[in-house]
């Protein structure tokens, strides 16, 4: 019996968005190793520097842990300590998620995202570039992934948020269906 559940069709869709924003953004760890094997070949052997593209290291590392936190919030790779968590029922380790999400992570992510605001929009206003010469001219789109982050953490806040009520309310099982009729 396949019951269409409005909550675990939501925790399914921003799940399956979490990972697909997570495995695109990954891409930029192999990248960033290419670039940062040319920085050093160029630099030290053919004794050439090369400002931007030492400027997107930055960049794609900055990308990979803003643009990844949703990501590994849904793996549950976030630092937790775990004294008194991991011996718990998945009830009351629901109950334990349930606060943070409402009490830590949508709050902080809330406050993340206003108090970035007007820092991104002035970068954005005036187009901000590299302080270096010969740097890359769009500092402005690295200063927006400090709106896509916690835009991210609240999407898959709400993803968790979601599973957890389902946990508690003996429905967890319809997440753990879907999920295993279609892999990602």
């Amino acid at each position: 019996m396949n019951v269409k559940n409005p909550l675990a069709t939501l925790v399914k869709g921003l799940d399956c968005f979490s990972e697909w924003t997570g495995r695109s953004i990954a891409w930029l760890t192999l990248l960033m190793v290419l670039v940062t094997f040319t920085v050093v070949v160029m630099r030290y052997v053919l004794n050439i520097g090369n400002v931007q593209l030492q400027e997107s290291i930055i960049y794609m590392h900055s990308f990979v842990f803003l643009l990844g936190a949703g990501y590994t919030l849904k793996h549950d790779g976030h630092v937790r300590v775990d004294i008194f968590y991991r011996p718990l029922s998945e009830r009351g380790k629901a109950i334990i998620n349930l606060i943070g999400i409402l009490i830590l992570l949508l709050p902080v992510s809330v406050f993340i995202l206003w108090i970035s605001w007007d820092y991104v929009i002035f970068s954005w206003h005036t187009l901000e570039g590299s302080q270096e010469a010969g740097g890359i001219e769009a500092i402005y789109l690295l200063k927006t992934s400090l709106l896509v982050m916690p835009v991210l953490m609240i999407l898959q806040g709400i993803a968790e948020l979601g599973r957890n009520i389902l946990v508690l309310a003996g429905q967890a099982h319809l997440i753990e269906e879907d999920s295993q009729e279609h892999p990602v």
